[in-house]
């Protein structure tokens, strides 16, 4: 079984869309790259911090799962990562109306001794000090070192991001994001670009419309599965990180083919986790629902053509 570090936020949202609104609810990066690749025959474990007022329960999802807490560190006294947003009509936009980071403010992650020789480290979103003191904790260098990042920290980060990026294997970005790091408005020439930053693997998200792979010759592009109902588009790129991460960890193949698998998987629960608020879909996922929409991937994408 392979093993996986996960770093990011355990949080809570708030979260509004024209389908309705929430009070406090489960949340953050880490969360939900950790549900995700719960999915998968992989050994996890999260490296994040929260206050005390994060309800033991929240914590028992997680535990339930198999996925090792022992390195969220639980500051006594103190508040855990707060965020409020609201989505507009079309869910591809938002307002960020609340943001408390609280105990993350003064975040200085510790990597567990089980977990420092992990196969497959998935660095969520993150400021790229934290990222970046993971990665220099790693005992021996990991098969594959995964970054998600965010215009964010382009706007404020810019060289701390530029020298974690130097680090790391595969880069998982939206197109707006590659286009802002990179200056180019062609997707193409913005996994070009990154190349030359030191990943070899680039994702690119577009949301509803799929996601692209890149490796320096080769490129795959993976659809959205159209869906009835979208109902919370909250933590799709992080479930999305987290079925990505979590196969190549179990499956222990890095090579672009199977990659290729790894963004169907991780495009598949991404799907599953925007049909309600949260992490309410991933909590009550079960492998046989995961199972019958891979199935409609396939139908989706798979085609005969004569070619002469």
């Amino acid at each position: 079984m392979g093993k996986l570090l996960i770093v990011g936020t355990v949080a809570f949202d708030a979260i509004e869309t024209p389908f309705g609104k929430t009070d406090k609810i489960l949340g953050g990066a880490a969360t939900y790259i950790a549900l995700a690749a719960s999915q998968f025959e992989v050994d996890s474990a999260i490296v994040s911090i929260v206050g005390d007022d994060l309800p033991q329960e929240y914590l028992d999802l997680l535990t339930d799962r198999d996925i090792d807490i022992s390195a969220l560190e639980i500051v006594k006294g103190g508040k855990t990562f707060y965020w409020k947003g609201k989505y507009h009509n079309d869910l591809n936009t938002r307002d960020t109306l609340v943001t408390e980071l609280n105990t993350l403010e003064d975040f200085n992650p510790v990597v567990p001794q089980d977990y420092n020789d992990a196969d497959v480290v998935m660095l969520g979103n993150l400021h790229p000090i934290v990222q970046l003191g993971v990665i220099n904790q790693m005992k021996k260098r990991p098969k594959l070192i995964i970054l998600d990042t965010m215009n964010f920290w382009m706007d404020n980060a810019l060289e701390d991001l530029m020298e974690v990026i130097k680090h790391i294997d595969v880069l998982t970005i939206n197109d707006e994001e590659a286009r802002q790091l990179t200056g180019e408005y062609s997707l193409v020439r913005a996994a070009q670009k990154i190349f030359t930053m030191g990943p070899k693997f680039v994702v690119i998200k577009k949301g509803e419309h799929g996601a692209l792979l890149f490796n320096e010759s080769q490129i795959f592009f993976a659809p959205a599965l159209p869906l009835e109902e979208v109902f919370d588009p909250t933590g799709a790129g992080d479930t999305f990180a987290g079925g990505f991460a979590g196969y190549l960890a179990a499956s222990n193949d890095s090579s672009f083919e199977n990659m290729k698998k790894a963004v169907i998987h991780g495009s598949n629960l991404a799907s599953f986790s925007v049909e309600k608020f949260g992490a309410e879909r991933m909590l009550k996922l079960d492998r046989k629902e995961i199972r019958e929409r891979l199935h409609q991937f396939k139908k989706l994408t798979q085609f005969d053509i004569e070619l002469q």
